[in-house]
Parts: C-alpha cells; structure tokens; sequence
C-alpha cells in the first residue's frame, strides 16, 4: 500500500473501523503513521439507519381541520347564508341589550325612545322613526325633550310614546309642539329586572343561532364528523360566544346580577 493510500486510510477511519489485517499490509513507518493518526482525531459513531418498507406520504398538501374550505359550492353558498342570518340576530341583540344597559345605567340620552316608531296620519303603513319627526334633546340632566317640527304630528308622536311601552316613559304635553318625558333614577330591583330581560332575549337568541345551524345542516345531508359539520359547529359556537360576551359586557357596566 502506498503512503497517500495510507493517509486516506487514517483519515477516513475510527480506530474500531481498521482492522489488523489492514495494518498487516503497510510497511512499519506506514503502519505506525497510521496508527498516530487515528490515535489524533476524534472519535466517530455511526448509526445505521434502515428504510421503512411502508410508503412515506407527503404532508405538503395536508391542511389542519380548522382551516379546511368547504368541499362544496352549495355548502360554501349555505354557510354564508347561514353566516349572514346569525349576525343579523347577534346584532339585534346587540341593539337591544345597549338600550337595556341605557336604562340600567341611569343615563339619560335620546337612545331611551330609539325603539319608538310613529304612525303618521294618511301613513298607516309606513312607520317612521321619532327622530325623523321631532328633535330629542336633554334637560337639566333628567329629563328628555321632544319637539315636532309640525304641530299636527304631536298627537301621534304621544301615541306612539305610549304604544312603545317603554319602562319610566311618561309622556307630559308642554305645549303644542313639546313634550317633555322625566326620567327616574333607576333602583337596583330595576337594574336587576332589565338584566333578566337581557337573560331571557340572550337564551332567545341562542336558540335562534341552533336554529339557524340546524336548518343549514339539515340541508347537507352531511355525514358525521364531517368538515361541514365542524365548520358550521364553529360558527355557531363563534355567534353563541359574542352573544355571551355582550351579556356579559352589560352585567359589569350596570353592576346588575
């Protein structure tokens, strides 16, 4: 064996990997260079790995459950209705419990008659909103003001003042075109009270928002354990979570239980 076949020999090899058969073969100055050598540089292990006989699958394509598109046009298009009718019903919520929370609070604005909608004489069938007829304004803090702006609307904006049935609105004529409503300070048995009503309409609408996802699913036919299935779970779970929220939101503000 020549020295560079030696050198390549020591620089490849662990001590464990020559074999005295090898070092046979070199002359003395070769076998003892080699032999420094190896004696040198560091120890190395080897690992032998061996293939798997099963087919390895590519994860380049895979895409987690929660990110998963639809797999239909028609269960695409249902999840947006279904999507659009459980928004409109939180955000009706939504409304709702900030007029609770007005009352609740004890604050005084014009929100308090925003429910409020008026028939207006040879209108029967269009209802128009107060403050399309009137302007509603603050007084020393406690009390609201409605002023038309024609005086033959008065005697309908007081009716439907009435028909609203709105807690603590007591209408009181000052003249032909004002009227001026007090408003109390809420008690806390009255704080309490609108809390429920917000209980009872957050369970409503809760029960709407099942509806609502029963109905779509019901449609798909889908098969159990679907991603139809999971996604249309998520977007209840997601409208039932902010119904919970606003709630929520409403207890802490008004200190209410």
């Amino acid at each position: 064996m020549s020295l560079p076949s030696a050198v390549r020999l020591a620089a490849c090899c662990s001590p464990r990997a020559v074999s005295r058969s090898s070092l046979q073969l070199l002359s003395p100055t070769q076998s003892s260079f080699v032999r420094n050598a190896i004696s040198r540089s560091p120890k190395t292990s080897y690992i032998r790995f061996y293939a798997s006989r099963s087919k390895v699958k590519s994860t380049a394509d895979l895409v987690p459950g929660s990110k998963q598109a639809l797999t239909s046009e028609v269960a695409r298009l249902e999840y947006g209705k279904s999507e659009a009718k459980m928004s409109a019903a939180v955000e009706w919520y939504r409304k709702e419990v900030a007029g609770l929370e007005t009352r609740a609070s004890g604050r005084v604005t014009p929100a308090l008659l925003s429910p409020v909608r008026i028939e207006l004489p040879g209108k029967e069938k269009d209802l128009v909103k107060l403050e399309e007829v009137a302007t509603i304004g603050v007084r020393d803090g406690s009390n609201l003001v409605i002023t038309v702006f024609e005086e033959h609307n008065l005697k309908a904006v007081e009716q439907a003042l009435y028909a609203a049935k709105l807690p603590n609105i007591v209408p009181q004529r000052q003249d032909s075109r004002t009227i001026k409503i007090p408003i109390p300070r809420p008690t806390v048995e009255a704080r309490n009270a609108l809390t429920a009503t917000a209980h009872r309409m957050a369970e409503d609408t809760r029960v709407q928002l099942r509806k609502i996802q029963q109905a779509s699913v019901k449609k798909g036919d889908y098969k159990k354990h679907s991603v139809e299935l999971e996604e249309f779970q998520k977007l209840a779970d997601r409208n039932t979570a902010e119904v919970d929220k606003i709630l929520t939101h409403m207890k802490k503000s008004t200190g209410a239980r």
